[in-house]
């Protein structure tokens, strides 16, 4: 019997199960002749794999690898190895473990770690068992009982994002100049914000998406997070009633600097102003609102909250204040369940129609 273990892809994303044997994409290709079925494996009596099954097991591996987003991917990659490093720091033997000691690692993580990392550590160690085929039951009173312990006493206030509503998003807009990476800024904000888009949907628009027409442009979405298979959603974008706080006029104001027609819509900008040839990074944006940030002298309370959520939920929040019904913001969005919009009109409802406010104080 094979004695298995998991190891990290070459690409260190993700987990992948492997044996001591030779693994599948080294097998040797196997010469079957036409019409008869492979010769039995001599070790395991199962059949030997024909080129076309190694070249079908290696496309389904290559598929398999992009089931589960790049970003999640990361975390687990780090949970993982953090949670190893803690068994070698403690004795403890970290595949396959023990649910007595994935209970002490939980239970380790106490005041140090959100509720959502300990969550989340606790789903990376589950990836990594299930994908070496080991074992695994979440659901064990030896991690459920110290999980549900910690997460009892765990009263740390959630630090959710802030929503860049108009008059910060105007401060923000201020600080954009019409250097290549002001132009650059604007028309990523006020495309952001206007379109509600993800942080991965903004950068991961291309210049082909845009279709200009008699009022503002459509935007093909081609691929977002409640999307994984890339069926790709349009929207559209309306010009703007002022021209600083157009998003067309500040993406055609980008494009008549970047020059391009295919290719990533929101590239690199160096230092010295020259626009390159790669779309940013994800994570970029939510650098970019900070830089914004810090330019505008937003306090830094707010500052440490801005992120690349906060300018679509902002855009939700001026939308429903504005008296857009919740049924063509969730389709502008794309919530796909109409739960997700209603949790910030829920919070909105809070203020707006508190009872606090109608008994005439």
């Amino acid at each position: 019997m094979a004695l298995k273990r998991v190891e990290w892809s070459a690409c260190g994303c993700h987990p992948v199960s492997m044996t001591a044997r030779t693994p599948v994409d080294r097998l040797p290709a196997r010469r079957v002749a036409p019409g008869f079925p492979p010769v039995a494996d001599r070790e395991t009596g199962g059949p030997l794999l024909t080129p076309a099954g190694s070249a079908a097991l290696e496309t389904a591996i290559r598929f398999a690898s992009h089931a589960t987003a790049p970003a999640t991917l990361r975390a687990y990659r780090a949970d993982w190895a953090h949670f190893q490093a803690w068994c070698r720091q403690a004795g403890f033997q970290p595949l396959p473990a023990a649910p007595e000691t994935v209970g002490a690692y939980l239970a380790s993580l106490a005041g140090v770690f959100s509720p959502r990392t300990i969550r989340r550590r606790l789903a990376a160690i589950g990836k990594a068992h299930r994908s070496g085929d080991w074992p695994w039951n979440a659901g064990h009173r030896a991690i459920q009982g110290p999980l549900q312990g910690v997460l009892r006493t765990q009263h740390r206030p959630v630090r959710k994002p802030v929503a860049v509503r108009r008059a910060l998003l105007m401060d923000l807009l201020a600080t954009c100049d019409l250097s290549p990476r002001g132009r650059r800024d604007r028309a990523l904000l006020l495309v952001g914000f206007a379109g509600g888009l993800r942080r991965s949907e903004l950068v991961g628009l291309q210049v082909e998406d845009l279709t200009p027409m008699a009022h503002g442009l459509q935007l093909g979405i081609r691929a977002s997070k409640t999307d994984q298979t890339g069926e790709g959603a349009v929207i559209g974008l309306a010009r703007g009633q002022r021209p600083e706080t157009c998003p067309v006029r500040a993406l055609e104001s980008w494009m008549d600097v970047a020059r391009r027609g295919v290719g990533p819509l929101f590239r690199k900008v160096e230092a010295s102003g020259r626009i390159g040839s790669t779309g940013l990074h994800p994570d970029a944006v939510r650098q970019i609102l900070r830089r914004r940030g810090e330019m505008a002298g937003v306090a830094p309370e707010i500052l440490d909250r801005l992120t690349p959520h906060g300018l679509r939920s902002g855009f939700i929040t001026e939308a429903y204040l504005g008296g857009v019904r919740e049924e063509e913001i969730r389709r502008h969005v794309r919530h796909r369940d109409p739960r997700s919009t209603r949790g910030y009109i829920e919070l909105l409802d809070l203020v707006v129609d508190s009872p606090a406010g109608k008994v005439g104080l």
